[in-house]
């Protein structure tokens, strides 16, 4: 029998595309939007797994493995996060998450995560250049795609920042 999967997460496209994923894949899943949903529906119908955004409205993401953590029968828990810190990580390792995951994560990443046995628990931080790699993405995606303006916002010269862009993106 499949494990049944709670999504906690406020990105309400990014949650209804994960669950769907993952209901195709054959678990059962809901979907938490915050922190009080997550509570409330650990209490009424308690998932095997939870994939817990680090920054949902009403808590943080650790604050609520942590309350998870907590119970009789804790679930297992996949940390997803769009700001992944080494701090972090350890910090979730320490409270008893199985995984931190980078966004933009897939089904097929999630499921392999919970997969990981307990005792080898591989907390994912990207490298520097990755993580700069991404903040220039995110830069140049919220200026339209503008070179001049997101080299501005960063505070490159533009043919820098052109440079960057023209190389491939590194490995995590």
């Amino acid at each position: 029998m499949k494990k049944s999967i709670l999504v906690v997460e406020d990105d309400l496209r990014l949650a209804s595309t994960m669950a769907n994923a993952l209901e195709r894949r054959g678990h059962p899943t809901s979907v938490a939007h915050d922190a009080d949903e997550a509570i409330e529906s650990m209490a009424e119908s308690p998932s095997d797994w939870v994939l817990l955004d680090l920054k949902v409205p009403g808590a943080t993401g650790l604050s609520i493995l942590a309350e998870l953590m907590d119970r009789k029968s804790p679930p297992q828990v996949v940390l997803l996060t769009g700001f992944a810190s080494l701090a972090t990580a350890v910090e979730a390792g320490a409270l008893g998450a199985l995984q931190v995951l980078q966004k933009p994560a897939d089904a097929d990443e999630v499921l392999a995560a919970f997969h990981h046995s307990t005792k080898e628990t591989d907390l994912s931080v990207p490298t520097l250049a990755r993580a700069e790699w991404e903040h220039i993405q995110r830069v140049l995606e919220e200026c339209g795609g503008n070179i001049s303006q997101a080299a501005r916002v960063l505070g490159l010269h533009r043919r820098t920042l052109q440079r960057k862009l023209g190389k491939d993106a590194p490995k995590r």
